[in-house]
């Protein structure tokens, strides 16, 4: 592809990565809940569900999930329940009492996997992300080049952005956690973040194709 282009893509991907949701939440929350470095293997989760997206996408199974109205509602209710369940989730426990975060090193490995696990999960149940890949990926592909490179170009740069984005956003959480974590305020930013994936939740359940 040409590089004007590919500075196009590179722009609209940006005002959307830009734009907080259900990814951006989770990263948030994962980071005032576990700390920063655990919070990594959570925007690690996101991004492997957005490997999977240019695969289906490579494979033609995008274009097959704006057609097939039953799938795209299962996918969308699953989302929506795993939104509601990790929001009230977040929401509980930011009630119990409150312990010092662990250092990266003492977090077990498990906790790691289950990061990991939500970001992926939160990722791959969002059919809104899929469509919008595959709307957006074939005005900026060029026919008479081949796919493969492009998709493959199209694909490290996402990555690339959405994991600047996130990491970024995870660690403001934490800092602005840190400044007043002995405050009251710190439990109330963990709800806001646990309130919005459940407003993520309702709305995607609801949402129309």
């Amino acid at each position: 592809m040409s590089l004007q282009t590919f500075l196009l893509y590179l722009a609209a991907w940006s005002l959307a990565a830009l734009t907080p949701g259900p990814a951006v939440m989770c990263a948030m929350a994962q980071s005032t809940r576990h700390g920063f470095r655990p919070s990594l293997a959570g925007i690690s989760g996101i991004q492997f569900g957005n490997v999977l997206f240019f695969v289906c996408i490579a494979s033609g199974l995008g274009g097959l999930l704006a057609t097939a109205k039953t799938t795209f509602t299962v996918l969308r209710v699953a989302g929506a329940v795993y939104l509601l369940y990790l929001g009230l989730r977040i929401l509980l426990t930011s009630f119990r009492p409150r312990v010092a975060l662990a250092s990266p090193a003492k977090v077990p490995p498990q906790v790691r996997r289950s990061l990991f696990l939500q970001g992926l999960l939160i990722q791959i149940t969002n059919p809104k992300a899929l469509l919008f890949v595959s709307a957006l990926l074939p005005q900026f592909i060029e026919p008479q080049r081949p796919l493969l490179p492009q998709l493959v170009v199209l694909a490290l740069a996402t990555i690339a952005i959405d994991s600047v984005v996130l990491t970024s956003y995870a660690f403001l959480a934490q800092r602005s956690l840190r400044s007043f974590r002995s405050s009251p305020c710190s439990s109330w930013l963990e709800r806001a973040f646990g309130a919005a994936l459940v407003f993520f939740g309702f709305r995607l359940l609801f949402a129309r194709k």
